[in-house]
């Protein structure tokens, strides 16, 4: 018999119908999995408009007010009684638990997607997290972070004295979804990627921009999402004279389908805990070119199903597209098989479930 019966959700998360991806699809295979079993879910995103896709869900929009502020207020206001809450996205141990917790709710899980910044935490930041899991963690009950390396930090940020209630749930997407590259496309690349600095698409552009006119004259580069950095990408690729070879292309919703039309995800990332653009890509029999951050190394392995180089450097990224346009690098094998049996969202899906019981 189902212990709790009403969740409550809540993810700093803006839904978009121009962005259907991995985490789309699983918030909506959790509800209904939930529902199968007797639970009801409220989900609070950070921007809602209603469309298709989250049409069967009860959802709540912060209209890109505070996530934590929102929910408390609604809560108090409406006397709404959940006996779980779950969140995505947020920081963690902070106060916002405490006061959840007095609200009356049971359990609490917190999902940890947040990456780390390449050079670490200023020591002051350091401190102040040792503070908040003194402070804050016994008011969570679960920890789940979505890779190794995501685990580790949380003990490292918050107190190794978590690790009992610690543990990994990797991220998985809906291989069915995905139609898998058959041919080559030698030379044609994709960057999916929300756009901000951490995300290294300035030294993909600094890597083409040092290649020689043989090699730039024979690649293409598309890049589909949006984001605050946007404006200087397409300034940097206009003055190194990359407008015919590096594409911005916006969000698309259709990217289970186009990823097939491309032979490399680029991913010059900084930051990353387990990236699902990664996994997509490799579902569509896509390899990846990324860096070392992250959990990124937990499921790319250099030369099997990817290229690996240090984030930075973009001569090694360089060096790594000359090479494959010149045939010296390839990546033969399917590259989808171990995400179908490793990564698929219905092993996400059910381990997050268990969760609640």
């Amino acid at each position: 018999m189902t212990k709790y019966k009403k969740i409550a959700v809540v993810c700093n998360y803006a839904l978009n119908p121009n962005r259907i991806g991995g985490m789309d699809r699983f918030y909506v295979a959790y509800d209904r999995k939930a529902a199968a079993l007797g639970y009801e879910i409220d989900w609070y995103f950070l921007e809602y408009v209603p469309f298709d896709f989250y049409s069967g869900l009860t959802i709540f929009s912060t209209n890109n007010q505070n996530m934590e502020s929102f929910f408390l207020e609604k809560v108090n206001r409406e006397h709404l009684k959940y006996d779980v809450l779950v969140t995505h996205f947020l920081a963690l141990c902070t106060s916002f638990f405490k006061k959840a917790r007095a609200t009356g709710i049971q359990q609490t899980i917190v999902v940890d997607h947040n990456p780390r910044p390449l050079e670490g935490f200023p020591l002051s930041k350091i401190v102040k997290n040792k503070i908040k899991g003194i402070l804050y963690s016994s008011y969570i009950d679960q920890f789940i972070g979505v890779s190794e390396y995501t685990r580790k930090h949380i003990l490292k940020d918050y107190g190794f004295f978590l690790d009992k209630k610690t543990s990994v749930i990797y991220n998985g997407i809906d291989t069915s979804v995905f139609v898998k590259r058959v041919n080559e496309n030698a030379n044609q690349f994709v960057v999916c990627s929300h756009l901000r600095h951490s995300k290294g698409i300035q030294d993909l552009i600094q890597a083409v921009s040092v290649l020689e006119d043989t090699i730039k004259n024979q690649i293409q580069i598309d890049v589909y999402g949006e984001g605050p950095y946007e404006t200087e990408l397409l300034e940097m690729t206009k003055v190194n004279h990359l407008e015919g070879i590096i594409h911005f292309k916006g969000g698309s919703s259709q990217l289970n389908e186009l990823l097939s039309t491309y032979r490399y995800l680029l991913q010059p990332t900084y930051m990353e805990c387990f990236s699902l653009s990664i996994l997509e890509s490799l579902a569509a029999n896509v390899p990846v070119i990324t860096t070392t951050v992250g959990g990124n190394l937990e499921i790319v392995e250099n030369n099997e199903n990817g290229f690996i180089f240090e984030p930075k450097d973009y001569l090694a990224l360089a060096a790594i597209i000359k090479n494959i346009v010149l045939g010296n690098l390839k990546i033969e094998k399917d590259v989808s098989e171990q995400i179908e049996k490793d990564f698929n969202l219905d092993k996400m899906v059910n381990k997050h479930i268990q969760l609640l019981n």
